[in-house]
């Protein structure tokens, strides 16, 4: 015989061939035998213990215990709220360009000025670089405004790569806060090039503000686009005329 460990309900059950409908104890005990003490159940023993000690019982598993899962809180906006708002189109912003006749073409020249001369039509805003074909080069060209206007002729004395730039004294009266002395740069007025006329403070050069060609806004001197003044630059040296009309 053997005991069954002692259960949380402090229940000792003798067993040792328990049931009684076994192969072991089917009949009546023999001469010579001692019948086995009958079993006792506790009063405490609860349903599943009676069922397993039933034949032929199946025992119903409980069931299961759903665990609960605390979904996390997700914050919704609300129909008024920003991110739900329509994306707001953003005005387009607005780029200054050159007009498109003040961009560099070639066209026919009959005028009396020698292949190799820059004629400077300061009315039309135009600069030709007259060529040995009957042809012109022809580009766009800011201008002085009024009260700055010239004509005269003269030769190219000096041409300059990212010129620096010293305002007259005159100009810095006008204009207090310019500088007495700026480097050569993408910033500085001149430009990438420039080409000086004379003894005289005006100048052929390039200009960080491309929107000015075609428009009368400098102090005198005759200004191009960057691109269009290097063009220039590589095509006429030192001692080249230059007529302003």
């Amino acid at each position: 015989m053997f005991f069954l460990k002692k259960r949380s309900w402090n229940v000792y059950i003798l067993a040792g061939a328990v049931l009684a409908g076994s192969a072991f104890f089917s009949g009546p005990a023999s001469a010579g035998q001692v019948a086995p003490p009958p079993l006792v159940l506790s009063p405490n023993l609860t349903e599943p213990w009676m069922m397993q000690l039933q034949p032929g019982a199946v025992r119903r598993a409980a069931p299961a215990q759903r665990r609960q899962v605390q979904q996390p809180q997700v914050r919704r906006a609300n129909w008024w709220s920003r991110r739900m708002e329509p994306a707001r189109q953003q005005p387009k912003r607005q780029t200054r360009q050159i007009a498109p006749q003040f961009l560099p073409t070639i066209v026919d020249y009959n005028g009396k000025h020698k292949p190799g001369t820059i004629v400077i039509d300061t009315n039309a805003r135009f600069l030709y670089l007259v060529q040995s074909d009957g042809t012109a080069r022809r580009y766009g060209v800011g201008v002085g405004k009024p009260g700055f206007e010239w004509a005269g002729s003269h030769r190219i004395t000096r041409k300059a790569e990212w010129p620096d730039w010293r305002p007259p004294a005159a100009m810095r009266k006008r204009r207090p806060e310019l500088p007495k002395f700026m480097a050569g740069g993408p910033e500085n007025p001149l430009g990438a090039r420039a080409l000086y006329l004379g003894s005289t403070l005006y100048r052929i050069h390039g200009s960080n503000q491309p929107w000015t060609i075609g428009h009368a806004v400098s102090s005198g001197c005759i200004r191009m686009r960057n691109e269009d003044v290097m063009d220039l630059y590589e095509r006429v040296g030192v001692g080249t005329r230059v007529f302003v009309l």
